[in-house]
């Protein structure tokens, strides 16, 4: 039984991948934002642990983690949790900017940081679920997109830092997915929507698994997946 701690568990993608892994019998921590929705996530997952943290606010997740347990060890670490707000360059004001940034990349990077004691011990695996948008920038996705280069580089440059520690980074690149965030997107972007048109969040769970479950002499860096259309 591994353990595994879990960002953006409430829904989506990380609530699939956590339905996933609670199935198999593994021990879970989610991370909440706050109180009120670790009880929630508790509720919806007996047995699982949860440590609260807030992603819009990185400098915080320090002193937050200092004042509360943790696993001694990791077996992954999933970075699934994100945000999105489309508009042209010349629209995005600063505060949406910095939100995307820190939530996508900053905080990623920190919880990084603060887990690697926890991640070397266990010879850990590290999942950062990207986007297609980590590859390409399309207009109005300027600031999400450039979140999510971000996160590539911090998860290349992090796979070869830790290589010799015995810790697997795999970054997933997700194609468009039937979420509440694709929801939120059909809205921004003024369009209809159809969740037929999308993978479901199923699907990627089991591309997440399939990396972690991967034989330990190999590992999966870099993983595309996309709706059959």
């Amino acid at each position: 039984m591994g353990t595994h701690l879990i960002t953006g568990a409430g829904s989506g993608i990380g609530e699939a991948v956590t339905e996933r892994l609670a199935e198999r019998g593994e021990e879970l921590w989610l991370l909440a934002r706050d109180a009120g929705r670790a009880r929630e996530l508790a509720g919806r997952f007996p047995g699982a642990r949860t440590v609260v943290g807030d992603l819009a606010d990185p400098d915080k997740l320090s002193w937050a983690f200092g004042h509360q347990e943790l696993p001694e060890r990791l077996d992954s670490l999933l970075h699934i949790a994100g945000v999105v707000d489309l508009g042209e360059v010349g629209e995005l004001t600063p505060k949406l900017w910095t939100r995307q940034l820190a939530v996508n990349l900053v905080s990623p990077a920190e919880l990084t940081r603060l887990m690697l004691p926890q991640l070397r011990a266990a010879q850990g695996h590290v999942v950062f679920v990207n986007s297609g948008a980590g590859l390409r920038a399309n207009a109005q996705w300027g600031a999400y997109a450039a979140s999510k280069h971000g996160l590539k580089a911090l998860a290349d440059a992090l796979r070869w830092e830790e290589s010799g520690n015995g810790v697997r980074v795999t970054t997933v690149y997700p194609g468009r997915t039937a979420t509440p965030m694709q929801v939120k997107v059909h809205q921004q972007e003024g369009k209809d929507y159809d969740p037929e048109r999308w993978m479901t969040a199923g699907s990627v769970a089991t591309t997440v698994l399939t990396a972690l479950d991967l034989p330990r002499e190999a590992e999966i860096t870099d993983l595309s997946v996309r709706p059959l259309a």
